[in-house]
């Protein structure tokens, strides 16, 4: 309980002033000429204002509140070097011990982990602090005890910013001494063509030891898993590293150092670069031959795609073909087999030949050199018709023997439906296709079909039974496709409903060109939230386990499961920043989760100079627990004091005891109104005019 005095007056305070002010003249006067019982008339009248003023006594019923105090434990993978860890739990235990020893302390913890530094900006104490905090009102906040390594990373720059007035103690775990080699991207871009040379600027750092600038390490080169290359650098100096971007998309590059002897961590010496591969157009040439109902279909199709540069020739007047008209009055532009077949072969990355038939246009030579062309990393799509199985089929060239599917000569011309087959189901090309998951599928029939027989490769659309239709092969490094219909068109021209042309023959022609999201026989990992996602990509039933490898070196078999598409997928938690590597033996994949260089290992070394500025600023202080050998816990006694300025001595830290309160009810007594002050008044009344009466 809390007494007090309050004035409650009866009239307007002005008008008991100038009352008081008349009443004092008056009896200065009455003491200054000595009349009798002057200095009783003039307490009589002194009381008759301090009863217009109305006092009275307060008694205040108030239950006082609790001080906040928060304990900050610092989990973060910094403080999971050496024995960190172990002597942040044995401190957080006894502090927590100490303070809930005292009287009126409401005790807060909180644990700072990956989850809560999934964006890489590093440990972010006082952002958790403020949090933790925020339901607190300010004047009951005691104190914050915060342990760590001191690689604090959102540490304001002024007391005012805390929010609150109260000591900011740390407690620092490390011992002294220690020296860290550290790898540092100072620049590297973010895109680069693909098959062009770009330069990552990397700076070796040695922090903590006594070595000088321009020690010598050996670092390897890395790209997506795969040593590229080992080289010398000097620390203290910057080193360029000349890479070469080797496809589309994600190009993962990793630069790690040899470590130091003696160093804190080895996990540092490692940086990642990640750079964007962008492709320049991809050169397509389409030769189109015999006229046909759907011979623009092709060059509708690329021509669309804003990724291709197309190259088409139409022979419209084979060899044969003589009626006398004389060259030179001939608008057609000669059909430059030796430039197109010999010369810039290589420039295409991929050939179709639609409705072509050996007419004299194109040498036997040329084929050959388009056969080889294919087994040195080409691409060849032959879009067939009747021409297929005649005599001049392109078959019957040298060409053939990359081809996959051999003519039998036969034609069948009867309505059909084109189906997936059993293996297209799988195959990036042909699966999802819209309309596919129906018997008959969705879409409209075709009218011819060009017998064959597979020689190699995977059928993965049929028709008529199991008579292949669209077959695809892998010859040497490059790719081959044999399209057994020539009536794809109708799809394009929405007969009976039309048909999946543009994503079947836009996947076909990029699979051929080798896009990596079109591979059949591929490891994928992905990352969704928190959740990293590994997917199999195969043709074959059965998959082998998955070996996972965080970044932190630990590793884990992952069973892998077939979805409804089937993919084979496994999922787990990603509980780590930095590089994941996955591998079956025979596919790799990696994975950056968070940014490629995480602020919580760029510099590991423990240190109370970060946060002894804005400890110093609230009272408290900034130690080190961890003894001489950083093993053995030497914490200081916690004690609750006081409003001060300094809130830390020898062997001690302290927190700020609040009187926050709140009020349950008041209980007034009035001191002049009422019989007392009547029977006082009355009292000096009466004394009066007895002294006056004697």
């Amino acid at each position: 309980m809390t007494w007090s005095l309050s004035i409650d007056p009866l009239l307007p305070l002005p008008a008991i002033i100038a009352l008081g002010v008349i009443i004092t003249l008056v009896c200065a006067y009455l003491l200054f000429v000595g009349m009798r019982g002057a200095l009783i008339r003039s307490l009589a009248l002194a009381l008759l204002v301090l009863a217009l003023l109305n006092p009275a006594v307060l008694r205040e019923d108030r239950e006082y509140l609790p001080s906040t105090v928060v304990v900050v434990s610092d989990n973060s993978k910094s403080q999971q070097l050496e024995n960190r860890t172990e002597l942040t739990e044995a401190a957080r235990e006894e502090i927590v011990s100490q303070l809930q020893a005292l009287d009126g302390i409401d005790l807060r913890q909180v644990s700072l982990n990956d989850t809560s530094m999934e964006t890489g900006d590093g440990t972010r104490a006082f952002s958790a602090i403020s949090n933790e905090l925020a339901d607190v009102p300010p004047e009951r906040i005691a104190g914050a005890i915060v342990i760590t390594d001191g690689q604090i990373h959102d540490i304001p720059a002024t007391a005012e910013k805390l929010g609150f007035s109260a000591p900011v103690h740390a407690l620092i775990t490390g011992r002294e001494g220690e020296f860290d080699r550290r790898l540092k991207v100072a620049k590297a871009p973010r895109f680069g063509l693909v098959g062009s040379t770009q330069v990552v600027q990397l700076e070796l750092v040695e922090e903590g030891s006594l070595q000088p600038y321009g020690n010598r390490a050996e670092i390897t080169v890395r790209r997506n898993g795969d040593i590229l290359s080992k080289q010398f650098i000097s620390s203290g100096y910057p080193a360029e590293i000349a890479v070469e971007i080797e496809h589309g998309g994600q190009n993962i590059y990793e630069f790690e150092v040899e470590a130091l002897e003696g160093e804190l961590t080895p996990l540092n010496n490692r940086a990642l670069v990640t750079i964007d591969g962008v492709r320049e157009n991809l050169r397509v040439l389409l030769v189109s031959g015999s006229p046909h109902a759907g011979e623009r279909t092709w060059r509708n199709l690329l021509k669309s795609d804003a990724s291709v540069d197309l190259v088409h020739f139409t022979i419209l007047r084979p060899p044969e073909k003589q009626d006398g008209t004389p060259i030179n009055q001939l608008s057609l532009i000669a059909f430059p087999t030796r430039e197109l077949f010999s010369v810039k072969i290589d420039e295409f990355d991929l050939i179709i030949f639609d409705r072509y038939e050996r007419r004299g246009v194109l040498p036997l030579l040329y084929f050959d050199n388009i056969a080889r062309y294919v087994n040195d990393g080409g691409a060849v799509l032959i879009a067939g018709g009747p021409d297929y199985a005649e005599v001049n089929s392109i078959f019957r060239t040298p060409l053939g023997r990359v081809l996959p599917a051999a003519p039998t000569g036969e034609i069948f011309e009867e309505p059909f439906h084109a189906n997936v087959s059993e293996l297209g189901l799988r195959h990036p090309v042909t699966r999802d296709l819209p309309g596919a998951g129906q018997t008959p599928p969705q879409w409209s029939k075709w009218f011819r079909l060009v017998g064959a027989n597979v020689q190699e490769g995977q059928p993965i659309m049929t028709a008529l039974g199991d008579k292949p239709l669209l077959v695809l092969s892998r010859v040497g490094k490059g790719r081959v496709a044999a399209l057994l219909s020539d009536h794809v068109w109708l799809w394009a021209r929405g007969y009976e409903g039309g048909g999946p042309h543009v994503p079947l023959l836009r996947r076909l022609a990029h699979w051929l060109m080798k896009e990596p999201d079109l591979e059949e026989e591929a490891l994928r990992m992905s990352l969704r939230g928190s959740t990293l996602i590994t997917e199999r990509q195969t043709l074959a039933n059965l998959v082998d386990p998955v070996t996972l490898t965080t970044p932190s070196g630990k590793t884990e078999q992952l069973e892998l499961t077939k979805d409804n598409s089937g993919h084979w997928i496994a999922s787990v938690k990603a509980e780590e920043l930095g590089l994941y590597s996955a591998t079956d033996g025979a596919h790799t994949a990696l994975i950056n989760v968070g940014p490629p260089n995480p602020r919580e290992f760029l510099e590991v070394i423990s240190t109370p100079d970060k946060l002894s500025g804005i400890t110093t600023q609230t009272g408290g202080t900034a130690l080190r627990i961890g003894g001489d050998d950083g093993a053995s816990l030497s914490l200081p006694n916690v004690i609750a004091q006081r409003a001060s300025t300094q809130y830390h001595g020898s062997g001690w830290i302290g927190i700020k005891r609040t009187d926050a309160s709140i009020l349950n009810g008041i209980d007034r007594y009035p001191l002049l109104i009422g019989f007392l002050g009547l029977a006082l008044l009355l009292g000096l009344l009466s004394f009066t005019w007895y002294r006056e009466g004697r």
